[in-house]
């Protein structure tokens, strides 16, 4: 805490204070100064430089600039003819001198746009002046929605979500697939690789250009069209953004200034320090004043400029540890968080991106990928924790990917599961989920095509009976996700397309597939047809996000697993108000069973996996009242059953879950028909949505669907527990 209050109060005695030193991009880069453009680049190590492009025919030599005693070199070139003498959208790079007399030419730092040529292959990245008229810069028109009490991300990737193999534009996104999350009842959408990345098998996490859009996908103002789009629907958009490493590209990355300097002139760090091993990419020395400047203003570049309402920090077990936590296991021991292998120049780093980011957006919501649980990451600054509002929870999919690939039904331990689930730091919040993008991509499978595998191919018609591999497959997948959301945090995300068991896997289209995009995109059309199972998976999965709108359980602090039965396969849990049962067995129906409880009085179903609008079989009745009875002495757990001072009995069907909630004796008259049980709600909410939406996006204006295949698949074939104090068991990504 001390070398934070000591960072910040420098901050504030050289530079006007935190939130004026992040405002580097109104001074670094070009800007619009009284009578010309002003161009200034920190590059302490240049011997010479000079500002070159479209504009002066690449030749420098009458442009040259000038360099101040922190290394800033600095130029201003006066308008011509009233006009800007660089033009809008012209190509602009930074030329200078090496120690060796060597002059090399790089993209600005801080440049706001890159392209390439795409029929040139291999080609470097050219930085772009982007300073459009005003008839041409988008005004934003919606004002941000309120942050959610608990966020239900979507996490997306805009230019592998078109139907078609190719990349998705921002524009396309915004149209047709918001329209999509807004239907399922999502309240954050979380947009990956937006930053300019050059090899775009990165997924994005290997960023060249740190203020520039991925121009793959659009400009500046067709991304900002998004974002607006997305607010227009009540969603808050969060971007992952990438201060753990950068890509270590010479030609078009800002690794193209390092010359061998010292790593006080340098953005990284000299040595192996400064390089990462596992991700070949370069570390940045968060120790030095102007890598500072630069990562803070541009967590705000992001906020003001394009309305994101937050981030989702990648990498922070890396810059966490200087091991990066490589190879390591935490166990929870305290000396693994706090010893000489922490990095505290990081640390100190993300306590003041994060105390930045709340202070200029106090309705932001930050998200930190992290696997090692380090106590205080998702507290609050001013109480000495990190600052995040959120951490990942990335044990979680890696216990459903052992438990299905390595053991049979019968041999998954429900007091297992449970505690992967509640396994998380009290008052820490996390954000829960069964599978991201990382599970889904070459070499690996989604959850969906684990389970049913190449039946996806010829069983998913609803004209013919499901095969037991689907049937199964279907009523694991909505149980698995679900149980997921429900006991495993306080937010919870799913990936794109993930929702209704998108099958197969991701592959960027790269020299191995020989450059392919078939595996780099979102086959939608798989949902839309109404005779395919897969919109049974989806329909659950916008009851289950509509289920939290209406009872918000995921914000309730009130969570109590009562029973986790080894024999029975059961997990009974509450969440809020509402009781949640699990029945996992493969073939047993308990009739009668009992369940604990808080509450005294009836309840009803308010969601039934096994509902037939959601593919199951119907075999719980929606339309029955479960009275309470009490149960031993009030106040004496001990006496209770299952530790729960009441109790009601149901049917719990195997492979399904089903929620019960309490209804008042007055809602018997007025809100009994209303409430339909809540399952047909839920469901026809949204199949209202969904038409809604489908009305807003308009026809499919992108790419064709994929031949359905001629069996009508549609698929080408190409005890109580408490949270415990301890981290996560998994690997960083």
């Amino acid at each position: 805490m001390k070398r934070y209050v000591d960072q910040k109060k420098l901050i504030e005695r050289h530079e006007g204070g935190l939130e004026e030193f992040a405002l580097g991009y109104k001074k670094f880069g070009f800007n619009r100064e009284e009578g010309g453009i002003v161009y200034r680049e920190w590059a302490p190590a240049a011997q010479e430089a000079q500002i070159i492009g479209d504009f002066n025919g690449w030749d420098g030599s009458n442009h040259r600039m000038e360099k101040n005693e922190f290394g800033v070199w600095s130029i201003k070139i006066p308008d011509s003819g009233g006009d800007p003498a660089i033009p809008h959208n012209s190509r602009v790079k930074f030329r200078f001198m090496q120690g060796n007399g060597v002059w090399v030419d790089r993209i600005p730092a801080w440049i706001k746009y890159a392209t390439v040529d795409p029929a040139s292959f291999g080609a470097p990245y050219d930085g772009v002046y982007w300073d459009p008229p005003t008839s041409e810069r988008y005004e934003f028109k919606f004002p941000r929605p309120p942050k959610p009490n608990a966020p239900r991300i979507y996490e997306a990737h805009v230019g592998m979500s078109s139907p078609e193999p190719r990349v998705n534009s921002y524009r396309e996104f915004a149209d047709n697939v918001l329209p999509r999350i807004r239907a399922n009842n999502y309240n954050t959408v979380q947009l990956m690789a937006v930053i300019e990345h050059s090899y775009y098998a990165s997924f994005g996490y290997h960023v060249t250009n740190f203020f520039a859009v991925s121009s793959r996908s659009g400009n500046p103002e067709d991304l900002k069209y998004l974002i607006d789009k997305a607010h227009s629907l009540g969603l808050c958009v969060l971007m992952d953004v990438v201060h753990s490493h950068a890509s270590n590209n010479v030609t078009d990355g800002l690794n193209g200034f390092d010359i061998g300097q010292s790593a006080q002139e340098s953005y990284f760090h000299t040595g192996d320090r400064g390089y990462h091993n596992s991700w070949d990419s370069r570390l940045f020395n968060y120790a030095n004043w102007e890598v500072l400047r630069f990562l803070l203003s541009n967590l705000r570049w992001w906020l003001e400029e394009f309305k994101f309402d937050g981030f989702r920090f990648d990498g922070v077990t890396s810059m966490l540890y200087h091991h990066h936590g490589i190879n390591m296991a935490f166990t929870g021991d305290y000396h693994e968080y706090f010893s000489e292998a922490t990095d505290v120049d990081a640390v100190v780093y993300l306590m003041l991106a994060n105390h930045l980011i709340h202070n200029i957006l106090p309705d932001a919501t930050v998200i930190a990928e992290d696997v090692s649980g380090m106590p205080g990451l998702g507290r609050p600054v001013s109480e000495g924790g990190v600052g995040f509002d959120y951490r990942l929870a990335m044990a979680i999919p890696d216990k459903w990917i052992d438990d299905l690939k390595n053991k049979g039904d019968l041999e998954w331990s429900m007091n297992e599961i449970s505690w992967s689930l509640t396994n998380r730091r009290y008052t820490e919040k996390c954000i829960a989920y069964a599978e991201s993008h990382d599970q889904s991509i070459v070499g690996d499978k989604t959850i969906a095509f684990i389970l049913m595998d190449k039946e996806m191919y010829s069983g998913m018609s609803c004209l013919t009976e499901a095969p037991p591999i689907v049937d199964r497959g279907i009523a694991l997948h909505k149980m698995i996700h679900f149980i997921t959301m429900a006991l495993g945090g306080e937010g919870y995300l799913n990936f794109m397309g993930n929702e209704f068991g998108h099958p197969e896997w991701i592959d960027f289209p790269r020299e191995g597939n020989g450059w392919s995009y078939d595996m780099c995109r979102r086959q939608w059309n798989l949902v839309d047809m109404e005779h395919l199972r897969y919109k049974f998976m989806n329909a659950f999965d916008g009851a289950m996000n509509l289920l939290d709108e209406k009872y918000s359980f995921l914000a309730s602090t009130k969570q109590i697993v009562s029973s986790t039965n080894e024999e029975e396969k059961v997990i009974v849990f509450e969440r809020g108000d509402l009781v949640f049962v699990f029945n996992f067995h493969p073939e047993n129906t308990y009739d009668g069973y009992k369940v604990g409880c808080d509450l005294p009085g009836k309840y009803r179903v308010a969601l039934d996996s096994d509902a037939l609008e959601f593919g199951g079989h119907g075999r719980v009745g929606h339309d029955v009242d479960h009275f309470t009875s009490p149960e031993g002495m009030p106040g004496v757990p001990e006496t209770n059953f299952n530790n729960r001072p009441n109790s009601f009995k149901v049917l719990s069907p195997p492979r399904t879950c089903v929620v019960y909630c309490r209804v008042e004796e007055k809602e018997e008259s007025d809100d009994y028909n209303d409430e339909m049980s809540l399952n047909e709600f839920l469901a026809a909410d949204g199949i209202a949505k969904q038409e809604d939406a489908e009305e807003v996006a308009g026809q499919a204006k992108v790419g064709k669907p994929p031949l359905v295949d001629g069996d009508g698949s549609g698929l080408n074939k190409t005890e109580n527990f408490e949270v415990e104090d301890i981290g996560d068991d998994a690997s960083d990504d």
